[in-house]
């Protein structure tokens, strides 16, 4: 019975590990990043700002309408309207021309806006893909480290498998009481159950790697050992992160010129042509042309410009405090961060040592179990060290790897 179970699992495993294609990190980030549909959004974003450049362009072109207004007012045995004022009707058919003479310091305002704002989208972009990595790199490093424990439980399934045999020849033997094996089989059958549900993890946490990247590709796949390295922080300055508060404050800068703008003269040139009649004399000869120029300079509206600039201030000191925060939480997390990693490197140390002692105690009372000379609660004792050490420190270098990810995520 237990050897019917433990096969089953080895093929659980063989189905899960074997025939199966290789893949690496980079091939999974690289596909999240394809089907992202937010880098989409952001790439679209930044053409539709190229549009808005174009129109403002397009507002300081000439602005050419046709035009027809044509009234009838009848005067029917004396009544109808004044014809003075009506002069009987009036038909115009008119093509018109407009021209705002564009000001250089607003064109170059509104097209610095639209720059800022395809600066903010690209930082925007940035941090996406930071955040995506990430994700993507921490499900990776659960989904590997799942694989490495149901690998290394499984090779200490197959090892308990072989000192099941020996012990059960030794107890027909009568060299091992029938209590003893019995008590052994316990012991193979709950690694045999751990060495399931860790195929059982390592199933779930693949398919979520695969979903966050959308990946539909059902196929088997062996994890690679992901080679993930501590990268040099750079300067905070030079983070992405932090060049959102630098765009955000240009930007308030640039609303105050936009707010100038506003009391600046507008001028516009214009100009129509074609036939405006009445129809009451020489209609034929009432085809011409008018033009002129339109001026509009602002006096008063209550203060508004103090007010805007008001706003803008506040707008300011907002995010001089948002900014004074990120870098306080900045290196206080990156402090943290390096607190962990040092303490998981000492602890990984240790284990590592009693790991050595564990198996070596294994290997000897494996030949003494052969000869009768151990007790086997003794051995088991071993045993259950040995497993609680080998995933003690599989667990511990799967946390390595997600503290080194939380801390390349400020430098990437």
């Amino acid at each position: 019975m237990v050897k019917q179970f433990l096969s089953g699992c080895l093929l659980l495993v063989a189905c899960l590990t074997g025939n199966a294609q290789s893949n690496q990190l980079e091939y999974y980030v690289e596909n999240a990043l394809q089907n992202s549909p937010l880098l989409k959004d952001y790439q679209n974003q930044v053409t539709l700002n190229k549009y808005d450049s174009l129109l403002i362009r397009a507002t300081f072109k000439p602005q050419v309408m046709g035009s027809s207004i044509n009234t009838f007012a009848p005067t029917i045995r004396g009544w109808g309207y004044d014809g003075a004022i009506s002069n009987g009707g009036g038909f115009a058919t008119l093509v018109g021309v407009n021209q705002a003479l564009p000001n250089k310091k607003n064109l170059q305002s509104q097209f610095e806006n639209i720059a800022l704002q395809n600066q903010s989208i690209s930082n925007t972009s940035k941090v996406t893909v930071q955040d995506l990595k990430r994700s993507i790199i921490g499900q990776y490093i659960s989904a590997e480290g799942s694989l490495e424990q149901l690998n290394v439980n499984e090779e200490i399934s197959g090892l308990l498998g072989k000192e099941e045999i020996i012990l059960k020849k030794l107890t027909q033997s009568n060299v091992y009481r029938q209590v003893d094996y019995l008590a052994f089989l316990v012991t193979l059958k709950q690694q045999d159950l751990l060495v399931k549900q860790l195929a059982i993890q390592y199933k779930n946490d693949f398919n979520l790697l695969r979903y966050l990247c959308g990946i539909t590709d059902t196929a088997a796949v062996l994890l690679q050992n992901p080679d993930i390295r501590l990268k040099p922080l750079p300067g905070i300055t030079q983070s992405v992160f932090f060049k959102q508060f630098t765009i955000d404050s240009l930007k308030l800068i640039n609303n105050k010129k936009l707010a100038d703008i506003i009391y600046r003269p507008k001028v516009n040139l214009y100009a129509d042509a074609g036939f405006n009649s009445t129809l009451a004399y020489s209609a034929y000869k009432n085809l011409g042309t008018s033009f002129g120029v339109s001026l509009i300079v602002p006096i008063y509206d209550g203060q508004q410009k103090k007010l805007q600039y008001s706003k803008i201030d506040m707008e300011e000191n907002t995010r001089e405090h948002y900014q004074t925060f990120f870098v306080s939480q900045y290196q206080q997390q990156i402090n943290q961060l390096n607190q962990q990693l040092t303490a998981t490197d000492d602890l990984i140390a240790d284990i590592s040592q009693q790991l050595k002692y564990t198996q070596s105690l294994i290997q000897v009372n494996g030949k003494l179990l052969q000869t009768g000379e151990v007790k086997v609660t003794d051995y088991i004792i071993a045993i259950n060290n040995y497993i609680n050490a080998s995933n003690l420190i599989t667990q511990n270098n799967i946390s390595r790897l997600q503290i080194i990810n939380q801390l390349n995520y400020w430098n990437r």
